[in-house]
C-alpha cells in the first residue's frame, strides 16, 4: 500500500476528490511539462494540474461553489505543493 503523503500528487488529488466528491467522472491531468522553466515550476514535474470532475454534489451549485468544493478538498496541497490548478466541474448531464 502506498503512503498517500509520498504518492505522486496526481494520485493524492484523485484520492482526495474521490473521497470528498464521489465523482461519476474524474480526470487529473498533469500539465507541469508545459510550464517547465516558468514561474511556479519547482522542478518536480508536479506543479501544474487540470482537473475535470463530474459529481452529483455539484447539482444546483454555481461554478464558484463547485470550485470552492474542489479547492477545499485539496487545500493543503494547494498551499504547499500545487502551484496551479485548472478546474472544470460539472453535475451529471451538463
Amino acid at each position: 500500500m502506498t503512503d498517500i503523503t509520498t504518492a505522486p500528487i496526481s494520485d493524492q488529488i484523485t484520492a482526495r476528490l474521490t473521497d470528498a466528491l464521489a465523482p461519476t467522472h474524474l480526470e487529473v491531468i498533469n500539465e507541469s511539462a508545459m510550464h517547465r522553466g516558468h514561474l511556479g515550476d519547482d522542478g518536480t514535474g508536479e506543479s501544474h494540474f487540470r482537473v475535470i470532475v463530474e459529481s452529483p454534489l455539484f447539482a444546483g451549485e454555481s461554478r464558484v461553489a463547485r470550485q470552492r468544493r474542489v479547492n477545499h478538498a485539496l487545500a493543503d496541497l494547494l498551499s504547499e505543493r500545487i502551484h496551479a490548478l485548472a478546474i472544470s466541474a460539472k453535475a451529471p448531464g451538463e
